[in-house]
């Protein structure tokens, strides 16, 4: 019994060691490219280097990294979800109106403010799933749709929120560790296992890489298409309500911009716009990068104007990199242009 216990948790301790070395091949290129910036910025300004900032980083990328693993789901079907920063929104200031305007207790304006974000994905995903509509038209509509309910329920107002059991998920620590590193962890880990070892992932990339091969070897599309929408709604929730506990306030215009934030951490970490190929391993380190990058930015006092335009470049090259990978291009793009502007 001793031996096949032993033998046991060698081939688990291989498995971990191959699955390490795999994540390591799939990503070297993003992964090298966060080595270079980040030692770049060590050498530029001796602030980033600091376990002050370190941390902070962590706070920072938290919202992104919950928005980024329910956005790679949806990318993975080759789809797109622009509501996640209203929803942001909406569970954000609904949860913390329960709290500071209704008097209700912690959790249940925490559990209302995820109803919202499942209420919200459950919509995107019946819509998505039942008829032809694009994903980018219903989850625009009701982005807008959600933009405007959370200028409706506050008013226009900010609501503070100075309930310590609330502001701990957001800036609380354990033995000197933000909670964030912790939840954030956490989400990794189930996203991964859903995509990685069970029937569920295995059918997510099947209908990502040909939906209709997947439904004709019986493999409920419609089904899918709805969880990977509702899941996307539930982790967007579940950043709004973090994003109230770090700031201590709810406005109409938390989340502004997060899905492109999301949609850019995605595809930095190589998930194909195309769908059906993509790991939640790349998505932390293209989150890493985009965090590590924005907080750089700041450290050396660029213009947030300019962060954009940088942003927005990194996004270019990781969306040409994916198109050179579906082609097996050869920098023909390039050349095309080339001759055109020499004619």
């Amino acid at each position: 019994m001793n031996v096949i216990n032993m033998k046991a948790k060698k081939e688990k301790s291989l498995d971990f060691g191959s699955s390490f070395v795999n994540i390591i091949k799939t990503n070297f290129g993003i992964l090298l490219g966060l080595v270079i910036l980040s030692v770049l910025l060590t050498m530029f300004t001796d602030k980033f280097a600091t376990m002050t900032n370190l941390f902070n980083i962590i706070r920072q990328i938290t919202i992104n990294l919950y928005l980024a693993c329910g956005m790679t789901f949806v990318i993975l079907l080759a789809g797109i979800d622009l509501s996640v920063g209203s929803v942001i929104a909406i569970a954000g200031c609904v949860s913390a109106g329960m709290i500071t305007w209704n008097g209700f207790p912690v959790y249940v304006g925490i559990a209302i403010g995820l109803g919202c974000g499942l209420i919200v994905g459950m919509i995107n995903g019946l819509i998505i799933s039942r008829t032809n509509i694009p994903a980018f038209i219903v989850t625009l509509a009701m982005m807008n749709i959600g933009r405007g309910f959370a200028r409706i329920y506050t008013g226009a107002k900010t609501i503070a929120v100075l309930d310590d059991s609330y502001t701990f998920w957001g800036m609380g620590t354990i033995l000197g560790v933000p909670i964030q590193l912790f939840t954030i962890i956490a989400v990794i880990a189930v996203s991964s296992f859903i995509l990685n070892k069970t029937q569920l992932g295995r059918h997510i990339f099947a209908v990502g890489g040909n939906s209709q091969a997947a439904e004709y070897s019986g493999i409920n599309v419609k089904k899918i298409t709805f969880f990977v929408f509702l899941y996307s709604g539930i982790l967007a929730s579940l950043a709004g309500i973090l994003t109230v506990g770090r700031t201590f306030t709810a406005t109409m215009i938390l989340g502004d911009g997060a899905e492109m934030d999301a949609i850019s951490a995605v595809v930095l970490g190589g998930t194909s716009m195309s769908g059906g190929r993509g790991s939640i391993s790349g998505t932390v380190i293209g989150v890493i990068v985009i965090g590590v990058l924005k907080n750089g930015m700041n450290l050396l006092g660029i213009d947030s104007s300019w962060q954009y335009v940088v942003q927005g470049i990194v996004i270019l090259i990781a969306v040409y990199i994916d198109y050179i990978k579906q082609n097996g291009s050869d920098g023909s793009l390039f050349k095309n242009l080339l001759a055109k502007v020499k004619k």
